[in-house]
């Protein structure tokens, strides 16, 4: 069975090696028939601390590596500062 993988947006690199990463998906509310954004925070596993706040980020799914984290890093597409 393939890994999921998610994309998101980094909100928090305060703990060492784990970011918090905010995924915004678009789901069909099943009364309303209206889209509805749905967003879930992950703690995923950064080996290096080389991801900032702001940065968007793809996760994959992994071996759990603590209590909360089950997702790693795979890549890190950074967000320009005032660009």
């Amino acid at each position: 069975m393939p890994k999921r993988i998610l994309e998101g947006v980094v909100t928090s690199n305060a703990c060492d090696k784990t970011v918090t990463v905010l995924v915004t998906r678009r789901v069909m509310h099943p009364k309303y028939k209206k889209y509805v954004n749905v967003t879930k925070k992950y703690h995923a596993h950064d080996e290096k601390n080389e991801v900032n706040v702001g940065d968007k980020v793809s996760i994959a799914e992994a071996a759990p590596i603590s209590k909360t984290k089950r997702w790693v890093v795979v890549a890190n597409d950074r967000v320009a500062e005032g660009a």
